[in-house]
């Protein structure tokens, strides 16, 4: 291989990437959603400036991928939190938890995701949707919702899920200092909404060293959604570099 196309394959290991350079769509993406109210001292301990909380809400999330080009269907779980950047309102995603190597590598590397491996799943049982996530065999996050008790109206779906979301990207040089420390921002696009049902909820996090989401601790569950969507993640830009 030239020295010149080396740059151009920009993958590790070289000759055996972890994932395409493709641009991935989501199909059949299908998220339970419940929004919860926390801590506020919990919140400022996690959320980094210049991103301020105007409530101390969460949003517990558990998504299973139906089909997504070159990772094939994972599930997916975490934590989002809703913050404001001057007058733009989104989310900065706090922590995520997958049970695919692809996409978590993908996430860290080509964008800024927070993901780690884990195990969550979701799926329909005795008219409940239950979403669970374990670290190794320990249950960590126990959430369950009435299964299409309501519809809710696709717009308002769509307007949820389509909040921009920010996230924190590091690079470290050699000598262990960041090279790279900026605030991104992306969001979804090319959104279709299939579903969206709301309903009843409960919520539980048990705590773990490797999966703190019971840090963020569980006060009231104020709403809940099942959504069923096709859609596209943007490319993330910075909008603050904590090295200027």
């Amino acid at each position: 291989m030239r020295a010149e196309d080396v740059p151009r394959a920009a993958v590790t290991p070289l000759t055996r990437p972890a994932y395409a350079p493709v641009t991935p769509r989501f199909t059949d993406r299908e998220y339970l959603n419940i929004v919860y109210r926390t801590d506020p001292e919990a919140l400022r301990a996690v959320v980094p400036e210049p991103l301020q909380i105007d409530e101390p809400l969460v949003r517990f999330e558990i998504m299973k991928m139906g089909d997504v080009t070159s990772f094939g269907p994972y599930v997916e779980g975490g934590q989002a939190i809703p913050v404001r950047l001057g007058q733009d309102r989104g989310e900065y995603l706090h922590a995520m938890y997958l049970d695919s190597f692809a996409a978590t590598a993908s996430g860290r590397e080509a964008g800024a995701y927070p993901k780690a491996m884990a195990r969550p799943a979701l799926f329909a049982e005795e008219g409940a949707l239950v979403g669970v996530l374990d670290q190794g065999s320990i249950r960590v996050a126990t959430a369950t919702m009435g299964y299409k008790h309501h519809p809710l109206d696709l717009d308002e779906a769509r307007a949820q899920i389509t909040v921009p979301t920010y996230m924190l990207k590091f690079v470290l040089g050699y000598d262990q200092r960041p090279r790279v420390a900026d605030l991104v921002r992306t969001e979804i696009t090319d959104i279709v909404v299939k579903e969206a049902w709301t309903g009843p909820a409960r919520l539980q996090l048990f705590a773990h060293v490797l999966a703190p989401l019971a840090d963020l601790p569980v006060r009231e569950v104020v709403s809940a959604t099942h959504i069923i969507a096709d859609l596209t993640l943007a490319g993330v830009r910075p909008v603050h570099d904590y090295l200027a």
